[in-house]
């Protein structure tokens, strides 16, 4: 008996220290499962941030093309509201319910304002507008409203801050009238 007690301190410490191991390494894996999780939803919220923008740039674009039809946009490629109908279909928005179940509250906040303004220009074209002053006022609310959402995204993800939306763009060739 006397020559167990002897080990004893031995044969504790083995167990404290395969115990202390044990909690290290379950520790470990628990932490590095929580930031690969966290690094995944990121990663899904971004692209999924991404994809709400693209839909509506889609739109945006397709709009500018209406309004150039009706005389209220420069865009060199118009089409007609007719034209538009089924690209505007097509353009929609897939990424609304992503945004709404994977975005945070303060981006879906500023994508629904983007949203918005993008209907506003849609239906300008709809019901063939022609005003280019207020196609312009609409211009930068969209672009406003735009860059607010980008913001918004960028500090939901603790993204540096980047260029502005708003680019300068030069003037459009003015072409002489044929005589």
């Amino acid at each position: 008996m006397s020559a167990f007690i002897q080990r004893l301190p031995a044969l504790t410490g083995v167990v404290i220290g395969a115990l202390g191991s044990y909690l290290a390494i379950v520790r470990g894996d628990r932490d590095r499962f929580r930031r690969e999780r966290t690094a995944r939803r990121e990663e899904r919220r971004l692209s999924v941030y991404a994809d709400y923008a693209r839909c509506l740039k889609r739109t945006v674009t397709l709009t500018y093309r209406v309004a150039a039809r009706l005389g209220n946009d420069l865009h060199p490629h118009s089409l007609s509201h007719e034209e538009a109908a089924p690209l505007l279909a097509e353009a929609g928005d897939p990424a609304g319910e992503a945004l709404l179940l994977l975005g945070a509250p303060a981006v879906v906040e500023k994508a629904r304002s983007w949203a918005v303004v993008v209907m506003e220009m849609e239906r300008f074209g709809r019901e063939r507008t022609r005003a280019p002053e207020a196609w312009q006022a609409l211009l930068e609310r969209q672009r406003r409203t735009r860059e607010e959402y980008c913001t918004a995204v960028r500090a939901d993800l603790a993204l540096p801050d980047g260029r502005p939306a708003a680019w300068q763009v030069p003037p459009p060739h003015v072409r002489p009238d044929p005589e």
